[in-house]
C-alpha cells in the first residue's frame, strides 16, 4: 500500500491557466478609468485589490466577485463620475473572462493520468461553482478524478473536512498546487505533503503566506511534466 493514498490537484493555475486571463480584465478595467483618473496617481491596482479582499466574505472568489469589486472600486475612484456606458464596458469584461477558453498547462494531461494509475486523486478547487463547473468539463480531465470538490474557501478547515471524507490521515494525503497560501501552506499545516508548481503569474493576495520554501514536507518543481517523480520522493519520505 502506498504512504500516500490520495493525492489532490488544484484547477487554476495548476491545470489550466486562469491568472492570464484576469490580469488581461485588470488591464482593461485600467483603461475604462484612464478616461477620469491618472493611472499613476491613483493606484488603482492597488484599490481593486483592496477592495476586491474586503468583498471575499461576500463575494467570494472569481469572475463574479472580480467584475462586482470593479465596478465598486470604479465608482470610488471616479467620485461616482463614472459613466453607465463605462460600468457596462466593465461587465462586459468580466463576462469575457468568465467565457475565456480553458487551456491546459504544459505536460499537465500526462502527469494526472500518470499519477492517477498509482493513485486516488482528487480535484479540489475553489471560486464561482457555476464558472468552475465549466471549467472542470471544458478541460477534459473530469473523468480522471475519482472525486471533484469546488470549495468556497481552501483553509485548513476546508482541507480538514475534505481530508477526512476520504476517510484518510492528513499524513497519508498530497496536495498538488500553485498557491503557497491556498494550496500547500494548509494541507503542510495540518501534517500533509505539498507539491509546489509556482506559475508566472501569482495575483498578490494569493502570493501571502508564512510556509518557508525548504519546509521538509514540501517539494517545489518548475513543470508539470516533473509532478510524478515528486509524488515519489514523497511516497519515499512519507515511508
Amino acid at each position: 500500500m502506498h504512504a500516500i493514498r490520495w493525492v489532490g490537484f488544484d484547477g487554476d493555475d495548476t491545470l489550466w491557466k486562469s491568472e492570464d486571463y484576469y490580469r488581461a480584465a485588470e488591464s482593461s478595467f485600467e483603461a475604462v478609468l484612464g478616461h477620469y483618473i491618472d493611472l499613476s496617481d491613483q493606484r488603482t491596482s492597488a484599490h481593486l485589490l483592496a477592495v476586491e479582499r474586503r468583498n471575499l466574505r461576500v463575494f467570494g472568489y472569481g469572475a463574479k466577485g472580480m467584475t462586482l469589486s470593479m465596478i465598486e472600486a470604479a465608482i470610488e475612484l471616479t467620485q461616482a463620475r463614472i459613466s453607465a456606458r463605462d460600468i457596462q464596458r466593465i461587465l462586459e469584461i468580466g463576462r469575457a473572462t468568465l467565457d475565456h477558453p480553458v487551456e491546459l498547462i504544459d505536460g499537465v494531461r500526462q502527469a494526472v493520468e500518470a499519477i492517477a494509475a498509482t493513485h486516488e486523486i482528487v480535484l479540489v478547487t475553489k471560486g464561482d461553482l457555476f464558472h468552475q463547473e465549466a471549467k472542470i468539463q471544458q478541460s477534459g480531465l473530469s473523468d480522471l478524478f475519482h472525486r471533484i470538490e469546488i470549495v468556497s474557501e481552501k483553509d485548513t478547515q476546508t482541507y480538514a473536512r475534505v481530508i477526512g471524507e476520504l476517510g484518510v490521515e492528513p499524513a497519508q494525503f498530497a496536495m498538488v498546487g500553485n498557491s503557497m497560501r491556498s494550496d500547500i501552506a494548509p494541507v503542510v499545516g495540518l501534517g500533509g505533503w505539498g507539491v509546489h508548481v509556482p506559475y508566472h503569474i501569482t495575483w498578490a493576495h494569493e502570493a501571502e503566506h508564512d510556509l518557508a520554501e525548504d519546509h521538509p514536507r514540501m517539494l517545489q518543481v518548475a513543470t508539470a511534466s516533473a509532478l510524478p517523480e515528486a509524488l515519489a520522493r514523497i511516497e519515499l519520505a512519507a515511508a
